[in-house]
């Protein structure tokens, strides 16, 4: 799968990919809005790079179209992953977004914890 779209911010590279739906210009800004907006959460550790997917997981649903959103986040070989399914793919997306908040404030502790105590690591 090749990328769509990639766009760089300051300390972040976003990688859109999409599986049968098309990237179009909304789609994309909502993703590196939502996406880019955990930047300013990571604070100093260094360059981020961000692997987004979106889309239908299949065409043969019967009942409306199920979209999926995941993400990976490479924090220098630690990688943070979310994933979600919804009926509506902007929801999917920030729920995704908001697991990762989670797991982002989850990281920053452990390595704040690695600095007080680096005999314990």
């Amino acid at each position: 799968m090749k990328p769509k779209m990639r766009y760089d911010r300051p300390t972040m590279q976003i990688d859109i990919y999409t599986k049968n739906v098309e990237l179009n210009e909304t789609l994309r800004t909502f993703v590196e809005e939502k996406i880019g907006d955990l930047e300013h959460l990571l604070g100093d550790v260094g360059p981020v790079r961000a692997h987004v997917e979106v889309g239908l997981p299949s065409q043969h649903h019967q009942k409306g179209a199920v979209y999926y959103a995941e993400a990976n986040l490479d924090l220098n070989g630690q990688v943070l992953r979310a994933e979600s399914t919804n009926y509506d793919l902007h929801a999917a997306i920030v729920d995704v977004k908001d697991d990762l908040k989670v797991q982002i404030a989850k990281y920053k502790e452990r390595m704040q914890d690695t600095q007080r105590h680096p005999d314990e690591a």
